[in-house]
């Protein structure tokens, strides 16, 4: 008898054909690894199509001519590199639901062809200026729904095709495409954007083509639906528009309100928090009475499964940010005081932040191989305990930081991060019963996702509060020190907190377009070359920014030890099929 408490009245038995198991599986023992790899492709498209634009807006941006830093502009920057992240986290346990219903290869099949249909018309954006600007903005909003039934699906579908002693290494594979392939398409992004902008979202073309017709013709459903399932209108509504007021206003709270340098006290931003937590509140009421749920909420029941959801959803409020407090330190203080021009910067964060990457591919399958055999527990907490360590070491380097400890801190924190992933998404997945892995795969990637947003508003905020609070005197200090008169030089120091930070995390210098053209004018042909150097706008925003680095930091430190103490919590080794009669 299993020890699940609360078991779910509607379960059906877990083995062979009774929950439409495919015997094929069985009969053909290549096809775990078809899986494994078009869901791995389908995994590393639907991130790459999340992180590529992170190197790739300069280009884009001045491509369809667009000052991003200019009045009125910043909404544009913020919403084509958060948009399909939020419509993502938003759609991911409906989706997952959905799949249980109708059918995981099919929908996963489904999410693959918009996802490429998305990259196609974004390839193909009509227009210049705010129209092409917004068209780009709707059509990353589509590939969000593609990618949404991509992450729903991919987990689930390994979990039904790989024995219990092979899953944690199938989703430990799996698993690095969400990691190197953002580190992959930053260095072939930002080689592709200096060539041609269209470029960045054409690469993808082929691979999605290839990788649709392929699932199509080659993967089958091995799980079938439990006949008279139905949809439940209310409870999705309740979840999709709490989930969307929350993460619509957490995405406004990183850009100023009047004297503030950030909106957390926007009245539409505190409303929409207050919406948002309200409708989940709801939510979870109309689940507790529906005959229909969404998700049943007694899967939190298990220890297992709840565990590893909140161990996930800490891990990622503690690392989600932290691509985008890297790429900032990097291309916005270190890269150029180094003597890389603004142009390179993009490609040459993607290079430095590589030992991140290498340190989660080598430790990813191998973690969970070894969590197949012994579980997740030791491995995941201890990889989040190594993960908290190198955030605190990354807090104790200078700003100015030499190359080679900086490279040993990422490795170490790519290899904690990479002992944590997969042997805590197989513990989620090992727990969830069959009929509900659609929709425990898309909770799973939610609280992910939704954290991965909460942790980019607050790390953002926290850098930009230090701007607020340090820069405009360094600026002034530096512009009158080669002969910008005072009150432009302090008229230039009022330019938004948050527009400096994206222009660091852009990688290049704002003062050439902050400073009017008559001031530039009067400027001798010296003071012009320092200005819009290498050097000058690293110099005053590195020390606005060194108290917010350390402070995010030891932030993502924090999350990261109470991330391993969630992960302790998760009880012993427990697998559906094999507990349940």
């Amino acid at each position: 008898m299993s020890s699940y408490a609360g078991r779910l009245p509607d379960q059906v038995p877990l083995r062979g054909l009774d929950v439409g198991h495919d015997d094929r599986r069985l009969e053909r023992p290549g096809y775990k690894w078809t899986v494994l790899t078009n869901t791995t492709l389908g995994t590393l498209m639907a991130t790459v199509n999340s992180s590529i634009l992170l190197v790739s807006l300069p280009p884009i941006f001045r491509g369809i001519g667009i000052d991003p830093l200019a009045a009125g502009e910043a909404a544009y920057l913020l919403w084509t590199l958060m948009g399909y992240m939020v419509i993502t986290a938003v759609l991911l346990v409906t989706c997952g639901r959905l799949s249980d219903m109708y059918g995981r290869t099919r929908l996963y099949n489904l999410g693959f062809a918009v996802l490429t249909l998305g990259s196609i018309a974004l390839w193909l954006t009509p227009g210049a200026g705010n129209a092409a600007a917004t068209f780009i903005i709707v059509m990353r909003l589509v590939q969000g729904l593609g990618g949404a039934f991509i992450f729903a699906n991919s987990a689930a579908l390994l979990t039904d095709v790989f024995p219990t002693d092979q899953r944690g290494l199938a989703l430990g594979i799996n698993q690095i495409a969400l990691i190197a392939g953002s580190l992959i398409w930053l260095l072939i992004g930002g080689a592709l954007a200096t060539i041609d902008w269209r470029l960045v979202f054409l690469v993808s073309v082929p691979f999605g083509i290839g990788g649709t017709l392929w699932a199509y013709f080659k993967l089958h459903e091995t799980t079938a639906p439990i006949p008279g399932e139905r949809f439940d209108p209310v409870g999705n509504l309740a979840f999709a528009g709490g989930l969307t007021s929350l993460l619509v206003a957490l995405t406004y709270a990183v850009q100023p309100y009047g004297e503030d340098p950030t909106g957390w006290g926007n009245p539409w931003v505190i409303g929409g928090i207050f919406v948002g937590l309200a409708l989940l509140a709801a939510f979870v009421v109309i689940e507790v009475r529906t005959p229909v749920p969404l998700f049943h909420l007694r899967l939190f029941a298990n220890r297992m499964f709840a565990a590893g959801n909140a161990s996930g959803f800490l891990s990622s409020l503690a690392r989600g940010g932290l691509q985008f407090v890297i790429i900032i330190w990097l291309q916005g203080i270190w890269l150029p005081r180094h003597g890389i021009p603004y142009e390179q910067t993009p490609l040459w964060s993607g290079i430095y932040t590589a030992p991140l990457v290498v340190g989660f591919i080598v430790l990813g399958p191998i973690a969970g191989a070894l969590s197949d055999r012994y579980g997740a527990r030791a491995f995941a907490s201890g990889g989040m305990l190594l993960t908290a360590v190198g955030f605190v070491l990354l807090a104790l380097l200078p700003v100015d930081f030499d190359r080679v400890p900086f490279a040993g801190v990422l490795l170490l924190t790519g290899i904690g991060m990479g002992l944590f992933a997969s042997p805590n998404t197989t513990s989620i997945m090992n727990a969830a019963p069959v009929h509900e892995r659609g929709a425990a795969s898309g909770i799973r990637a939610t609280f992910q996702n939704a954290a991965t947003v909460l942790s980019i508003a607050v790390f953002f905020s926290i850098l930009t509060t230090g701007i607020a609070a340090r820069l405009p005197a360094l600026m002034v200090r530096g512009l009158e020190s080669v002969g910008v008169a005072s009150a432009v030089a302090r008229q230039v120091s009022t330019v938004p907190p948050i527009s400096v930070l994206f222009a660091a995390f852009l990688g290049y210098n704002p003062l050439q377009v902050l400073l009017p053209a008559g001031v530039v004018e009067t400027l001798s042909t010296h003071a012009r070359s320092v200005v819009f150097g290498q050097q000058f706008f690293p110099a005053p925003i590195a020390p606005a920014v060194e108290d917010g680095l350390r402070t995010a930091f030891y932030v993502a430190a924090a999350l990261s030890l109470l991330a391993s103490a969630a992960s302790l919590l998760r009880g012993r080794r427990y697998i559906a099929e094999e507990e349940d009669p």
